[in-house]
């Protein structure tokens, strides 16, 4: 198979965000205002934040600004895998936080089935789907510790490779575990700009190209500074200059905010509070679009389940169908460039592109043929603890979430939910969990991080090599507590 021809026409814009269905750009901000609530960032965060603090005091005068676009970043051109987990999957939650994981994985049940609950009070057409997810074992070794995860009491169903191949046919597949009830599929794209409109309909202001450059404690308030620009940017994805600084060169102009109450959720970005700046890290995730299946290439690999996918190896792969039966391929390669630098010069990887189609067609050769009409990349936002994390400056008049490593599309509720409890000044059960009050392990600064990360890269590749025993250098991280486990 010739994988150069099976993407040759591949757009370089992500696949979501390639529509006319983009709402038309929103103003800037253009002087000075004033708020009970600042949100900053129109990402999943932030728009649920805002949604949230709505909900909570529908008088409460929420002022939401954005760099760029609402969704044009990870929140807008991820898998659309919306799940329950908080922590990044169970055992990733027992290895950090023990003694409160059983009720961290409730409380992210509770947040999915709000998600589900907001999508159907607002009429939000988001696509969303609570297919559930099969973690496949593409190796007999994974086999076994999926058949000891079996648990249908609680959604948790083992497949054999006999009972798979009815389900999902692929040469590759060694058995699956389903979990049925804590993954929804969703196109997040839609998810993000329906928040938008429900927020909007709510009293929430919106500005776009409108990118915060300070934020200072004013003692009964917080002052924010903004820059602003003549438009908001194109934000369309793939190959766009000038991301991070939030529009097209045009007529500058600075405001300011002043606000009872912020919340940070600029995620992958540069914190606005030093203090975390060493806590995440941005690598680069990959993925691919097909054109659309036709009804004899549907019958050929069967998934009338329509779960998500994602196998079990330390470099994975996941996807999943779309509406109009596109196949999103993603994942593999988790890229780390030195300095953490994001940058859209990054987010086309063509040696990552052509490994993926080729791991694609490995995966369904009865599909050989199919062409990909969309390539694309960007940066997360990973911790090491690979789940979100929290802090408050200024006596809790500002909030901050980030560290979401990719399962952010349902994570990034609660982070919203725990963000007003913060902002709140009371001690609520959130507030007093360990999640939240403790930060995880900062990275060094360079060169150490990216050796570190270049190392422990390393190491994975070794592991999955190894049937998945885990060398010296990850026996040393996971005992410091580091979490690189996935």
């Amino acid at each position: 198979m010739d994988v150069n021809a099976a993407l040759a026409d591949a757009s370089t814009i992500p696949y979501w965000l390639d529509t006319d269905l983009r709402p038309e750009p929103l103003p800037p901000l253009q002087e000075n205002r004033e708020a009970d609530l600042l949100v900053v960032g129109g990402g999943f965060t932030g728009l649920w934040t805002a949604l949230q603090a709505k909900e909570r005091n529908p008088n409460r005068r929420v002022v939401l600004v954005e760099a760029n676009t609402i969704g044009w970043a990870a929140s807008g051109r991820n898998g659309g895998f919306c799940a329950a987990s908080l922590t990044h999957g169970y055992d990733n939650g027992a290895t950090h936080l023990p003694e409160e994981n059983d009720r961290l994985a409730q409380l992210g049940r509770e947040n999915l089935d709000a998600i589900e609950a907001a999508v159907a009070k607002y009429g939000m057409d988001v696509e969303f789907e609570r297919t559930g997810e099969l973690d496949v074992a593409t190796e007999d070794y994974q086999v076994a510790e999926l058949r000891e995860a079996h648990d249908p009491d609680s959604g948790f169903i083992f497949f054999d490779q006999e009972q798979l191949a009815t389900m999902v046919k692929s040469p590759t597949y060694k058995a699956a575990l389903w979990d049925s009830r804590e993954v929804a599929m969703v196109h997040p794209a839609k998810l993000c700009w329906e928040l938008l409109r429900v927020i909007r309909e709510l009293g929430v202001e919106v500005f776009e190209g409108t990118k915060v450059t300070s934020v200072t404690d004013r003692k009964t308030t917080v002052e924010v500074t903004t820059e602003s620009t003549g438009e908001a940017g194109t934000a369309s994805g793939g190959s766009v200059a000038g991301r991070g600084s939030g529009a097209a060169a045009s007529s500058r102009s600075s405001s300011t905010i002043t606000a009872k109450r912020v919340a940070l959720a600029t995620n992958v970005f540069p914190s606005l509070l030093k203090r975390v700046s060493l806590h995440t890290v941005p690598v680069y995730d990959y993925a691919l679009m097909t054109e659309p299946l036709s009804d004899e290439q549907m019958a050929a690999i069967g998934w009338e389940g329509r779960q998500g996918i994602g196998d079990c190896a330390n470099r994975f792969h996941y996807y999943r169908l779309t509406a109009d039966n596109r196949i999103l391929f993603g994942g593999w390669d988790a890229v780390y460039h030195f300095g953490r630098q994001v940058s859209w010069k990054y987010d086309q990887r063509p040696e990552t592109f052509e490994t993926l189609a080729e791991h694609f067609f490995a995966t369904f050769p009865q599909l050989v043929g199919l062409k990909f009409t969309h390539k694309w990349g960007g940066p997360i936002d990973t911790c090491s603890r690979f789940f979100s994390f929290f802090t408050s400056a200024y006596g809790r008049k500002v909030a901050m979430a980030a560290g979401f490593t990719g399962l952010g599309v349902g994570a990034s509720r609660f982070a919203g939910t725990v963000m007003l409890d913060l902002l709140s000044g009371e001690d609520t059960e959130l507030t007093e969990l360990e999640m939240v009050r403790r930060l995880p392990l900062p990275f060094p600064p360079e060169p150490a991080a990216w050796l570190g990360i270049k190392m422990t890269t390393n190491a994975l590749v070794k592991a999955d090599e190894n049937e998945g025993r885990r060398g010296p250098l990850l026996k040393v991280l996971d005992a410091v507590g580091m979490g690189f486990d996935s």
